[in-house]
């Protein structure tokens, strides 16, 4: 039977013993930065009693609790999506139970479609800000008041602080990185050319399939929020070619681990 994040959140922190500040959620092929964590505590998903497991390929579906950086941190090691058949607040649960946890900061990542035709495949992409067309928001339904207000402002979705931290810190660690807007879709099918060209019009740089609901969720219960996409392949229409989940998943393998690089510094910082 599925639990309140409340209830989650007891559960877990029992396992990991302490209540970290700082949340990571992993995307496609860049799980490995779950392996960094120091004195890890495992909690598969499939233990907590009708918390909803992740299905997408490369995503092992557990968090880890432990020390990153000289941080206590709580890593979400595989997301949930909502082409995977869940709906919104599946996708809100896991947010909500790291707010009741005790994080205060999250930082996401993803594998994302570059649509910027300044982009390689292999960049890394401080997200700025995003357009949500997946044609849902987690908070639609009565509104939790112990989470958050009923209509939440998102003028600073992606934390400007954490985001100018982030740029010092690449700068230091001689990373490249480049800015952008994130357009998430719903999937799982990828876009079409006409798609892309028309998100291009739009505005965004980068185009992928989660994050978005993640980050509306956490700003609505008050977590500061820094995200990045690694750009694994261009998006449809850009280069000669199809697209495949095995380019997406070698680019997290190739180039996965500057960003993990990045992060580990931004941490350390916090």
């Amino acid at each position: 039977m599925r639990k309140t994040a409340d209830e989650y959140a007891k559960l877990i922190r029992e396992k990991i013993g302490f209540s970290p500040k700082i949340g990571i959620v992993l995307g496609s092929g860049l799980g490995d930065l779950g392996e960094k964590i120091e004195n890890p505590v495992f909690v598969d998903y499939n233990t907590l009693e009708g918390f909803p497991v992740s299905t997408a390929p490369g995503h092992k579906g557990r968090f880890i609790a432990g020390v990153l950086s000289g941080k206590q941190v709580i890593c979400m090691q595989g997301r949930l999506h909502f082409y995977e058949g869940y709906n919104m607040a599946d996708i809100l649960l896991p947010v909500r139970t790291m707010r009741r946890l005790g994080v205060e900061i999250l930082i996401l990542t993803n594998a994302a479609g570059g649509i910027n035709t300044a982009f390689a495949v292999g960049d890394i992409m401080l997200i700025e800000d995003h357009i949500n067309f997946m044609g849902r928001n987690p908070l639609v339904g009565q509104n939790d008041d112990a989470f958050g207000c009923r209509f939440p402002d998102m003028s600073y979705a992606y934390n400007p602080e954490l985001r100018a931290l982030a740029e010092q810190c690449a700068e230091e660690t001689d990373i490249d990185i480049c800015k952008g807007v994130y357009l998430a879709c719903s999937g799982p099918s990828y876009e079409t050319p006409a798609e892309i060209r028309a998100f291009r019009t739009l505005g965004a740089d980068a185009v992928g399939m989660s994050t978005v609901p993640e980050v509306i969720a956490a700003n609505h219960c008050g977590m500061r929020v820094l995200a990045f996409s690694l750009i694994s392949n261009m998006a449809a229409g850009i280069l000669p070619q199809p697209l495949t989940e095995e380019e997406v998943l070698e680019a997290g393998r190739r180039k996965g681990a500057e960003m993990q690089k990045l992060i580990c510094e931004i941490i350390k910082k916090l």
